[in-house]
């Protein structure tokens, strides 16, 4: 194995035959883990919150005069679509406790 430092020490390059030509790898970082942590963050973190908010919106259309009379009622399709926004999150929910407990 080969390796080069920078003059920090932070970044190293590994020669390896089975990692290929090179690769840059962090000694401090994982980047690998880092973009997988990010990536069910911003699913969990931010995701879920808008696909509820699709369902609550979906249950509640908009007044096509502006707000004047009374509101619409959802139809089927918005029921349809807030039942999958809801059972999707619902899912990730129980899916979130299922790890949890099985790991404790």
């Amino acid at each position: 194995m080969i390796e080069g430092r920078l003059s920090w020490g932070i970044v190293i390059v590994k020669f390896h035959p089975a990692l290929g030509q090179g690769e840059a790898v962090n000694s401090w970082i994982n980047l690998n883990a880092l973009w997988k942590m990010i990536a069910v963050g911003l699913l969990a973190g931010a995701g879920l919150p808008a696909l509820f908010a699709i369902g609550v919106r979906a249950l509640n259309p908009p007044s096509p005069t502006g707000g004047a009379g009374g509101r619409p009622a959802a139809g089927p399709l918005g029921y349809t679509v807030a039942g999958v926004c809801f059972a999707v999150v619902l899912a990730a929910i129980g899916w979130g406790i299922f790890i949890i407990v099985n790991h404790g």
